[in-house]
């Protein structure tokens, strides 16, 4: 007849298509998640100007939102969704504090610390990113793991302040 006997007997030539597209697997994107050049979060402090008091609520806070990436992955296009999922305030003085929120300026304080002491510190803000990724325009799934990426120390000096009466008249 002419017929191959192989194509009767091999049970997956039919089944697995000469031209589908090779499968980008999670681990691979979890993988290219860890590789992306991640912003860092700028932290802002105040009072402004690089000064602060000893025992003052000094407030900290970082504007870091969501944004989307896309990559390239096995000749298939995957998008990211990206979130800052959880933030380390390192305060300079040893002290440290984790939120999910970014803080706010004044006159919300929802991040302030109190120096104890005076000198120089170094605070920064740490972010640590979540992600779900999509295949193609397909369903959204989570991406496993986090990234952290450490912030920029900003210069602070605290200082200690002296009261004075003054009278008017």
């Amino acid at each position: 007849m002419g017929l191959s006997p192989e194509e009767y007997c091999d049970p997956l030539a039919e089944a697995l298509p000469t031209d589908a597209p090779p499968t980008v697997t999670p681990g691979m994107v979890a993988t290219a998640f860890q590789e992306l050049p991640l912003p860092a979060s700028e932290l802002v402090v105040q009072p402004p100007d690089g000064r602060t008091l000893v025992n003052f609520a000094t407030n900290f806070f970082t504007d870091s939102g969501p944004f989307t990436e896309s990559v390239t992955l096995l000749g298939q296009r995957v998008d990211l969704r990206i979130w800052p999922a959880r933030f380390t305030w390192v305060f300079g003085d040893g002290a440290t504090q984790t939120s999910a929120e970014p803080g706010a300026p004044y006159p919300a304080l929802d991040v302030t610390h109190e120096y104890l002491r005076k000198g120089r510190v170094s605070p920064r803000v740490d972010t640590t990113y979540a992600a779900e990724f999509r295949v193609n325009g397909g369903a959204w799934a989570p991406v496993a793991g986090t990234v952290t990426i450490p912030g920029e120390p900003v210069g602070l000096v605290v200082e200690t302040a002296t009261p004075v009466l003054v009278a008017y008249e």
